[in-house]
């Protein structure tokens, strides 16, 4: 199993960028795809991001072209640089394997609000 702990996240306004981080602890970290996803209040958990243990990555429709995952396996650390944030993103933003094999950890609050 891996221990995730999620970072990075506070109020922005919109147009704004954060960049979160995610370390990973115990376990294979490369051996993972690494994945970020997201909950907001009422809303299923949706996947937003993942990356391959060779980088390649895949988005969400509605995340394209905004968000970028990046991952560091020397460092146990997967990444999500945010760019024109949107009030739509607000949301709590975790990170997990894709599939899913460990607990979830707390994640990090991301709200986009003026």
């Amino acid at each position: 199993q891996v221990q995730l702990v999620e970072s990075g996240g506070g109020l922005v306004q919109p147009g704004g960028s954060l960049r979160l981080s995610c370390a990973a602890r115990g376990s294979i970290f490369s051996a993972y795809v690494m994945g970020w996803y997201r909950q907001a209040p009422g809303n299923e958990r949706e996947l937003v991001a993942r990356i391959s243990r060779g980088g390649i990555t895949i988005y969400a429709d509605s995340v394209k072209g905004r968000f970028i995952i990046s991952r560091d396996n020397a460092k146990n650390t997967v990444y999500l640089q945010m760019n024109s944030l949107k009030p739509e993103d607000t949301a709590v933003y975790l990170c997990n394997s894709v599939p899913i094999q460990s607990a979830w950890g707390q994640g990090t609050q991301v709200t986009v609000s003026s």
